[in-house]
C-alpha cells in the first residue's frame, strides 16, 4: 500500500520533520490511492475537508497537525485516523499497523472511528519525544529550519503550542543542531522563544544560548539568524546580555517580539506572563543596540474593550515612531485552547482606520479584522 504526504507550502515544515520517519513515503499535490497523510491548521481545515470528501480514491486518510489534534471529532467526519500531537513515533507505528491490517487500538496517541459502531476511540497519550532521537529533516527530500526547542510553559489562552507539545520545554542538543546546520549556509531556527534555549522557558539561561551561538559561529561560511522568523522571542527575555549575543554572533539586524497587547489587563487575562512595560523595555533595548524590533500584536481578543484596543494602538504608534515595525493579527479561536469556543471582539472603527493609516505608511502589516490583510 503506497504512502504519500499531501504536500503544500503551508505544511512543508511538518512534513520535513516526518519524512525521515517514513522514508518510503512520497509527496503528492492531490489525493491518490493508498495511505494519504495530511497536516493542517484551522485556517486550512475547510478546504482540506472538502478535498478529502470529494477525493473519490481508494485511500486511508490520516490527519495530523494543529487542527486535527485540537479537534479530532470534527476531523474524523472526513478522515479515518487522527494523529494527536507529535507524530515522529505515532505516525510510522500507525502506518505499519494499517499496512499489516493490525489493531489500531494498540497505537498510542491517535483517534479513530470504530467501523462497526461508529464510536470514536481515543487511545492513551504518548510521551513526548526526545528531539535528539530524530533529525529535523531529510536533506535529500524536504528541508525546514532547525527546530532547537519544543514546548512552552506559559499556556497563553489563544495558543496551541503547550497543548500540542506540552508545557515542559525540550531542547535539541548542540551536537544535533550542528549536525543539521551542515546542510545550510543561512541558519534559521524554530522555537517558541529562541532566547529560552537551554532553559525551563521561564528563567533565561543566556550562558546556554551563547554556548549554542558560539558553536554555530565557528562553522565556516554560515550566517546565523536567531530570534527572527520563523521563531520569535518573549519581551522579558530581551536584555542587554541577550541582544549583545545577537550582535556578536548573528547576521540578523532585527528581532521578532511577541507583545500581543498594549493593555496590562488583557495580558493578564490571556495569561501572557509579561507586562506592557516589558514590551517597552524590549523595544528600547533593541533600538539602543541598532536592532530593529518587529513586534506582534493580536486584536479582537475575547473581553477586549475599545479602551484596551486604544492602549494597543498607542503602543503600536510608539513602536512605529521609534523605528520599529508591527505585525497585526486578528484573533482566531483555535481548537484545544481555552479560547476555542470564544467569539473575537470587534475592532472599533477608529482603531481600524488608524491601523490602516500605519499600514499605508509601510509600518504595519498583517490582519487586524476578519478577512482583512495588508
Amino acid at each position: 500500500m503506497e504512502v504519500n504526504f499531501r504536500y503544500s507550502k503551508k505544511n512543508s515544515y511538518s512534513f520535513a520533520v516526518l519524512s525521515p520517519v517514513l522514508p518510503e513515503a512520497g509527496f503528492t499535490d492531490s489525493p491518490v490511492d493508498g495511505i494519504m497523510i495530511y497536516s493542517f491548521t484551522t485556517r486550512q481545515a475547510a478546504k482540506v475537508f472538502k478535498e478529502v470528501e470529494n477525493a473519490g480514491k481508494d485511500s486511508i486518510f490520516i490527519a495530523g497537525g494543529p487542527h486535527p489534534s485540537g479537534c479530532p471529532e470534527e476531523t474524523l467526519k472526513y478522515f479515518d485516523y487522527v494523529v494527536i500531537g507529535e507524530g515522529e513515533e505515532t505516525l510510522p507505528e500507525l502506518v505499519r499497523v494499517l499496512q499489516k491490517k493490525g489493531d489500531p487500538g494498540e497505537v498510542r496517541g491517535i483517534a479513530y472511528k470504530n467501523p462497526d459502531t461508529g464510536r470514536i476511540t481515543l487511545t492513551p497519550e504518548r510521551p513526548h519525544v526526545n528531539l535528539d532521537s530524530y533529525p529535523c529533516f531529510n536533506p535529500k527530500k524536504l528541508r525546514a529550519p532547525i527546530e532547537i526547542s519544543r514546548g512552552c510553559p506559559w499556556g497563553c489562552k489563544y495558543c496551541q503550542t503547550p497543548r500540542l507539545f506540552g508545557r515542559e520545554v525540550r531542547h535539541r542538543s548542540i551536537d544535533s543542531i550542528l549536525k543539521n546546520a551542515q546542510h545550510y549556509n543561512d541558519l534559521r531556527f524554530i522555537a517558541s522563544n529562541a532566547f529560552a534555549y537551554g532553559s525551563d522557558g521561564i528563567h533565561p539561561r543566556f550562558d546556554k544560548v551563547e554556548k549554542l551561538l558560539s558553536a554555530l559561529h565557528k562553522l565556516p561560511d554560515k550566517k546565523i539568524f536567531f530570534g527572527t522568523f520563523p521563531s520569535e522571542v518573549r519581551p522579558e527575555f530581551v536584555t542587554e546580555e541577550s541582544v549583545e549575543l545577537v550582535r556578536k554572533y548573528c547576521a540578523n539586524d532585527s528581532l521578532s517580539l511577541g507583545a500581543q497587547s498594549g493593555s496590562d489587563r488583557i495580558l493578564k487575562e490571556i495569561r501572557r506572563g509579561h507586562t506592557v512595560e516589558d514590551s517597552i523595555s524590549a523595544v528600547e533595548c533593541c533600538l539602543e543596540h541598532d536592532i530593529m524590533p518587529a513586534v506582534d500584536f493580536i486584536f479582537g481578543l475575547p473581553t477586549e474593550t475599545e479602551e484596551d484596543q486604544e492602549k494597543s494602538l498607542e503602543l503600536v504608534r510608539w513602536i512605529c515612531e521609534k523605528g520599529g515595525t508591527v505585525r497585526a493579527h486578528y484573533m482566531t479561536p483555535l481548537p484545544g485552547t481555552p479560547y476555542a469556543s470564544s467569539v473575537p471582539s470587534d475592532v472599533s472603527d477608529r482603531v481600524r482606520r488608524e491601523l490602516g493609516k500605519l499600514a499605508l505608511g509601510g509600518k504595519l502589516t498583517g490582519y487586524w479584522e476578519k478577512h482583512r490583510k495588508v
